[in-house]
């Protein structure tokens, strides 16, 4: 076997599923249906915070979280995932109806990456996901 391809059977995997958090399943579904549209398919869905962290692991490469749940919000979610080795770096998206200028400060100093007010159009979530995921945002927004 050669070195590249000895390299590549033991690198580890790239991060691929998106954590969708909400409360309600109608919200879940939709940001699960427009990450199918814009081409991410492999998703995993959870009604809370604790949830959420028993469902995260390393092939998580990106959060997306609404603030206002039971359990566990998402702010604690978003403080927990940072206290882990494993969640110190993973993007995370607060996707909310808070939009007070104290909640978005909030939100940033427990460690959400980035912050988007419901209602979004699918516009708003693929420049938000552009831009936390590679830096680069397609419009707008």
């Amino acid at each position: 076997m050669s070195e590249a391809v000895a390299d590549e059977a033991t690198a580890p995997e790239r991060p691929t599923r998106f954590l969708v958090v909400d409360d309600s399943a109608t919200m879940r579904r939709i940001i699960v249906n427009t990450l199918r549209r814009l081409g991410y398919t492999e998703t995993v869905e959870a009604a809370d915070g604790q949830e959420a962290l028993a469902l995260f692991d390393e092939s998580v490469l990106c959060v997306i979280t609404d603030w206002n749940m039971p359990t566990m919000n998402g702010a604690e979610l978003a403080k927990a995932l940072r206290a882990r080795s494993n969640g110190a770096e993973v993007p995370i998206l607060m996707a909310t109806s808070r939009s007070a200028r104290e909640d978005i400060i909030s939100a940033i100093e427990v460690g959400v990456s980035n912050y988007v007010v419901k209602p979004f159009t699918p516009q708003v979530l693929k420049d938000k996901l552009d831009l936390l995921l590679t830096g680069t945002a397609g419009g707008v927004a």
